[in-house]
């Protein structure tokens, strides 16, 4: 591995990569008097990272950008995944990466109790009714009508940050709160239970609401599966704020379809943006939002905090980042 320390302040230059998010503006209310600048295309950034000391960036990565980047010493993703970097050539570079690991944890989780709610208040409904100019009347059927959440059980699968203030956000409502963790034992008082990963299909039929919170790995791809969902109560709602590859979309859309669950709050799909022919459009009971769960006006100050307490532990010589991974 090349050893390379990142320069001083006064000679340090900052690479902000991002299709939208407005980090040159809001780094400037922070009157660091470090040089920067901001690249808003994959060409602008070809062009211009030849000239970056640190690049702050997550979806414009190519790996094959370490050709033209001489001087890259650190890389503090937007995000909180790295699949999109080559781990191993950036170690031999010797150039450090950083996560956003819980940067969106408040607005993740937030998003995760709206999609509940208004699929208990039946909000998404009343919108489409709103634009069909359609008053509904008061219904009968108690199965059809809408319902309160104290007392109802969520299972949180994956007690991290965001599950952990879901579970926290879901008190608040008198929920019993479940939750499963690689290590239960580190749970928060706030949850009723916290059960290791293998207790899942024991617990599914427990809850009123299954909230996905974890990371995709290969021990959560495709975690909620056809069998996942014949455990599921028939008037269960499954709430996935984590990545699509969480869920066999086949088999969610098989359930939906034939109201083996009830409905569903989805955030990530397996593609995106969903294909304009996607069944999933068309499900009433389906309450689809276009991964905007991590989406929030504090996004690019909750990234500046970690960039800067990054950038001065680096500046320090000390060996340990905020989320760190290299």
């Amino acid at each position: 591995m090349t050893n390379r320390s990142i320069p001083t302040p006064e000679k340090l230059t900052i690479c902000f990569a991002h299709v939208a998010y407005q980090l040159e503006l809001i780094f400037a209310s922070r009157q660091t008097n470090l040089r920067n600048f901001q690249v808003w295309t994959a060409a602008d950034l070809t062009a211009r990272l030849p000239e970056a000391d640190v690049l702050v960036i997550s979806g414009l990565w190519q790996n094959d950008l370490l050709d033209c980047a001489p001087r890259l010493r650190f890389i503090q993703s937007i995000g909180a995944g790295i699949e999109q970097f080559d781990l191993d050539a950036l170690r031999q570079r010797g150039i450090r990466l950083a996560t956003a690991s819980g940067v969106n944890s408040n607005a993740v989780s937030e998003h995760a109790m709206a999609l509940v709610l208004a699929l208990a208040r039946h909000i998404h409904t009343g919108r489409d009714r709103q634009n069909r100019r359609e008053w509904r009347g008061m219904i009968g059927d108690l199965s059809l009508r809408e319902d309160e959440l104290g007392g109802k059980t969520l299972l949180i699968v994956g007690l991290g940050k965001i599950g952990s203030r879901l579970a926290r956000l879901a008190k608040a409502f008198d929920m019993r709160v479940l939750a499963t963790k690689r290590n239960p034992g580190s749970g928060n008082s706030t949850v009723d239970a916290v059960h290791p990963p293998e207790a899942l299909p024991a617990l599914l039929s427990q809850a009123d609401f299954v909230a996905l919170t974890c990371p995709l790995t290969p021990q959560t791809d495709k975690l909620i599966d056809a069998a996942s969902f014949a455990k599921m109560k028939e008037s269960a709602y499954l709430i996935n704020v984590a990545r699509g590859g969480c869920v066999d979309e086949p088999a969610l859309l098989a359930a939906l379809e034939s109201g083996t669950i009830a409905g569903a709050g989805i955030d990530h799909f397996w593609d995106e943006p969903l294909p304009q022919d996607s069944p999933f459009w068309a499900l009433e009971n389906l309450l689809i939002t276009p991964h905007t769960g991590g989406e929030t006006c504090m996004y690019e100050e909750n990234l500046l905090d970690i960039l800067l307490e990054n950038l001065g532990r680096l500046w320090r010589g000390e060996t340990e980042l905020v989320n760190q991974v290299i």
